[in-house]
């Protein structure tokens, strides 16, 4: 007999499972909100672009405006951290002379006293005997030189003058008190504009020296009767006169201005010499333009009689072939005439401070 076939095994399958797991559902609570939307790129396109159409309205403005200049005023400097100059020690050391010129030991602690020894405390004072002691010495003081030493030292020169000195007793033979004393003080300090401090006592020394003087550029005599001897004797009568500048001007440059003294009370003026320093000086009828240095000497009359010499240093000037004043010197060389308008740079007269 034929066994039964035995049918196949049916294979195995193998089956999958799936499974559901609930979905997790966010609580409305814990969502985050949605934020606002950032503007930031769109202001920036709207900035350039706003730059972009302006550009040419910006330019078009820039030419059409008329152009105008602003003046700053310029920065005012700055001190802070600036060194101050030195006290000049010439004045409190004219002060103290004086002071101690009047002082005396017999009385310290009077007002004169007390000030010697407030600037100096260590200055011993003058003991004064007879006459002196009622009528104290009096002096015009006057600070003559001051000199610098390293460390902050000076010492400064003084000249103390007396109004009246007193003559010797007729048959003394005591030396009769000079006209003028000179003492040297000195000291420390002052340095960045501090204290001074005085070391004791002046000292008296001898007058300081003098240079001896240059000769004189005026080589050349102007005849009392030429041209420029009349024109100045005249300018320099109108500038004694105490008037007022109106009548020099007939005698000045065009554009010069001379103010005379107006304390000035001469009755009589006498030209005593006149002389120059250029050859051209002395010709009756002057190249226009030609220039020269002239001194005058003359001698006032006040109303007691009593005479006065005096010096005057001019520079004139030719100009339709007669001589006129463009500079009046007070000194060696220091003109006094000032523009009565502002020249211009073209200008050649001679005005205020010696310009041209």
């Amino acid at each position: 007999m034929t066994s039964p076939t035995t049918p196949p095994p049916r294979p195995s399958r193998r089956i999958r499972r799936t499974v559901s797991t609930p979905l997790r559902t966010t609580r409305p609570e814990t969502v985050p909100a949605a934020g606002p939307v950032s503007r930031g790129p769109n202001l920036i396109r709207i900035g350039v672009w706003t730059a972009l159409a302006a550009g040419p309205l910006a330019l078009a403005v820039a030419f059409l405006t008329p152009r105008t200049t602003t003046a700053q005023a310029a920065p005012a400097p700055s001190v802070q951290g600036t060194a101050r100059p030195a006290a000049d020690p010439a004045g409190a050391a004219a002060m103290f002379v004086d002071l101690w010129l009047r002082a005396d030991a017999a009385n310290p602690d009077n007002t004169i006293g007390t000030a010697v020894r407030t600037m100096a405390p260590e200055a011993e004072l003058p003991k004064r005997t007879g006459e002196q002691k009622e009528k104290p010495a009096g002096a015009r003081v006057v600070a003559l030189r001051t000199t610098f030493a390293p460390g902050g030292a000076w010492t400064v020169v003084v000249a103390a003058v007396t109004d009246r000195p007193e003559p010797a007793p007729a048959g003394s033979t005591a030396v009769p008190a000079p006209a003028a004393r000179y003492f040297a003080v000195s000291g420390t300090g002052g340095e960045n504009g501090g204290p001074l401090a005085i070391e004791g006592s002046p000292a008296e020394v001898a007058a300081p020296e003098t240079a001896k003087a240059p000769a004189s550029r005026f080589t050349h005599t102007v005849a009392a009767d030429g041209p420029l001897a009349t024109t100045l004797g005249e300018f320099v009568r109108a500038y004694l006169a105490g008037g007022q500048s109106a009548g020099l001007d007939r005698y000045l440059s065009p554009g010069v201005r001379i103010t005379p003294p107006g304390a000035s009370a001469y009755t009589k003026v006498d030209v005593e010499d006149v002389s120059a320093d250029a050859e051209q000086a002395t010709d009756a009828a002057p190249a226009d333009g030609a220039r020269a240095r002239v001194r005058v000497r003359v001698v006032g009359e006040d109303r007691a009689g009593a005479r006065w010499p005096l010096v005057y240093r001019v520079e004139v000037t030719a100009r339709a072939g007669r001589w006129e004043v463009s500079t009046l010197e007070t000194g060696a060389g220091t003109p006094t005439a000032s523009p009565a308008v502002s020249p211009s740079p073209a200008a050649t007269t001679t005005v205020s401070g010696g310009a041209r």
